[in-house]
């Protein structure tokens, strides 16, 4: 059920508001374009500057929008395992299929303390549960042995990893349950991560170019692996692009240049500079986004 390209979707504002309109388009435009989940609420929805209620209504649009076609991972992550579970309830009462849970930020547990938190979650929360282990946002490193023992709680069932290292990905594949599903958290890794038996990633690079990253996948899932490399480093300049600044801002910017929402941010995500702006919608001419 959990696999393939899944965008984790932007949050579009407008007027220092969530611009439902313009979530709604783009959900029908990554179902049109062959995206097999959707994940509203992580880091490049800007999770950490939506109220609790705005949190909430984000999910349930995508969760009516979508209306069934494809799964909903819904974003309920926090470094709090009181609010997570909160944020996790809420998804499972809205309907989602299964929900996101960034590892605790700036807490810096141990790897006891992040096995308790998820243990807790699982405890409390009967849904589907993917790990994400982001090291580069969070400063902690969910470890091979870890996920391991996380794996082992049922509704456990997988992990977006973006460490960038093949080694921790295979030592995860090679320790944890053999259903326990794998998903690439960097677009960069993910052909590398299904060559060595992963299920599938959760885009940002999608935002811009749903059929590329779907039709990578696909590609691969047949065996047509040349075609699957070929697209890989036809994405590549977008998948650099995406990361000229921090993320959701280029791709914001990006979806902005395209027309498809108003380009605003949150603080303290603010506009991109011209330099950056300039190169970003070279490589968007040259792919032919706009």
């Amino acid at each position: 059920m959990f696999k393939g390209s899944m965008v984790a979707i932007v949050t579009p504002f407008k007027n220092n508001k969530v611009d439902e309109k313009a979530f709604k388009n783009l959900i029908e435009f990554q179902i049109k374009n062959g995206t097999d989940a959707i994940v509203p609420c992580g880091t490049t929805g800007e999770s950490a500057t939506l109220s609790y209620e705005e949190h909430d209504r984000v999910i349930e649009l995508a969760i009516e929008s979508v209306d069934k076609r494809v799964p909903v991972i819904a974003g309920t992550g926090s470094n709090s395992t009181s609010e997570t579970i909160m944020l996790t309830k809420h998804a499972v009462d809205a309907g989602a299929d299964a929900v996101l849970l960034i590892a605790p930020y700036y807490n810096k547990p141990t790897q006891e303390g992040i096995y308790q938190h998820h243990k807790a979650i699982a405890e409390a929360v009967d849904i589907p549960q993917i790990l994400y282990n982001v090291p580069g946002r969070t400063s902690v490193n969910i470890l091979p042995e870890t996920v391991a023992r996380l794996s082992e709680i049922k509704n456990i069932i997988g992990i977006k990893e973006a460490t960038g290292s093949l080694q921790q990905v295979s030592d995860v594949i090679e320790m944890c349950r053999k259903d326990f599903i794998i998903l690439s958290g960097d677009d960069f890794t993910t052909l590398p991560i299904l060559a060595i038996g992963g299920h599938g990633v959760i885009s940002v690079t999608a935002n811009i170019a749903p059929k590329d990253v779907s039709d990578m996948y696909d590609a691969f899932e047949v065996g047509d692996f040349e075609d699957a490399k070929r697209l890989h480093y036809k994405l590549q300049p977008l998948h650099r692009a995406m990361f000229y600044e921090t993320n959701p801002i280029p791709v914001k910017t990006a979806l902005a240049m395209m027309g498809m929402i108003k380009e605003e941010f949150r603080l303290p995500l603010v506009k991109m500079g011209k330099n950056n702006r300039d190169k970003l919608k070279n490589v968007l001419k040259n792919y032919g986004l706009i």
